[in-house]
């Protein structure tokens, strides 16, 4: 049997003030633990908690159980961040040095790492040489091809009349680089059609640079406003074409292959030898060599002026010239001014 006291029977029932202290009690109670509850994914103030036992504020966390290591399913928002100095190296037991932040709002759970700031654009540039060494290369540093020089691009004209297997094909050529001939407008050049006194005068023009010494003779038979009229008297100048006795000078005419061969040597001021006859017996038809022309012709035949298509032989004085053979007889006076490189072809005389 156990010795208990009979109750009391003149003990009292718990007073008003007594209740009233257990309700402010649990009032205060759960004040403090709803705001815990409903923040529970916040972190924790360690130094709020800590505080009452006046512990050092360097704290040692110990390793924690797994069960209790919060899920986080969002990322915490950071309203002050930590300065990082140094890359923290993770061991199995960490520790942290927790410092006072002056903010109403948990710091981040102590069991998770900081979260490394975004670095701005200024940071990632003064970033370590390892850093620079992993970007991919600049593209200053990439090779560059060698820049070829520039090639001054000659005229070119591919005229529908001239086969590339045509005799005069690189006479012609040649003088439309330099911009001394051309062709019509039809894309042609007609190498075997006939070439007038004028326009053979403008061709001259373009192709030598002569000493103007001679007086310009007064021609009755051009007009003031005649096209060909400054390269008459230009080319008269020059001493290539003076016109005839008559005082005439027969623009329109077709200039002859024994005139092209005088007016060329001429106005380059070309010399025979003494023995003009001995000359023109390299063509089988020198006997038709005016008078006037012998020794001019024998001039052109020692300097290597006179080309003869089809037959080298064959001079053909008299007939006139086509565009053709006054291309190849042009550009052989421009050799012998040294202008021009010399073209290998049969149909050259020589001297």
């Amino acid at each position: 049997m156990s010795n208990v006291p009979p109750p009391d029977p003149n003990s009292s029932k718990l007073g008003m003030d007594e209740w009233i202290g257990i309700i402010v009690t649990f009032t205060v109670i759960g004040a403090i633990l709803i705001p815990i509850i409903n923040n529970k994914e916040k972190s924790f103030n360690l130094k709020q908690w800590g505080s009452a036992s006046n512990s050092e504020t360097k704290t040692q966390i110990k390793q924690l159980p797994t069960a209790e290591t919060p899920t986080v399913t969002e990322t915490p928002i950071v309203t002050a961040t930590p300065i990082v100095t140094d890359t923290p190296t993770v061991t199995d037991t960490p520790s942290l040095k927790v410092t006072e932040i002056p903010s109403t709002k948990s710091p981040a759970p102590a069991s998770l790492l900081p979260v490394a700031p975004k670095l701005p654009e200024a940071t990632v540039n003064n970033t370590s040489n390892a850093l620079r060494l992993n970007q991919p290369p600049s593209v200053a540093t990439l090779e560059t091809p060698t820049p070829q020089p520039t090639v001054t691009p000659t005229k070119t004209v591919k005229f529908t009349d001239v086969d590339d297997n045509l005799w005069a094909r690189p006479y012609i050529d040649e003088l439309v680089k330099r911009d001394i001939v051309n062709g019509f407008n039809d894309g042609t050049f007609r190498p075997n059609e006939s070439i007038n006194r004028a326009e053979f005068s403008a061709l001259l023009k373009k192709a030598f640079n002569q000493k103007q010494t001679l007086e310009i003779p007064s021609f009755k038979d051009i007009k003031q406003d005649y096209w060909g009229l400054p390269v008459i008297h230009e080319t008269a100048k020059n001493g290539f074409l003076r016109g005839y006795p008559d005082k005439t000078f027969r623009p329109t005419q077709p200039i002859s292959r024994v005139q092209v061969l005088v007016a060329l040597t001429s106005g380059l001021g070309l010399k025979n030898s003494n023995n003009s006859d001995q000359v023109l017996k390299k063509y089988q038809d020198g006997e038709q060599v005016p008078k006037y022309a012998i020794e001019k012709v024998s001039a052109a035949t020692e300097a290597g002026i006179v080309v003869n298509y089809p037959n080298s032989k064959s001079l053909k004085p008299n007939q006139n010239a086509t565009r053709a053979e006054v291309a190849a007889l042009v550009y052989q006076a421009l050799v012998k001014e040294g202008k021009a490189e010399a073209i290998p072809s049969e149909y050259v005389v020589k001297p």
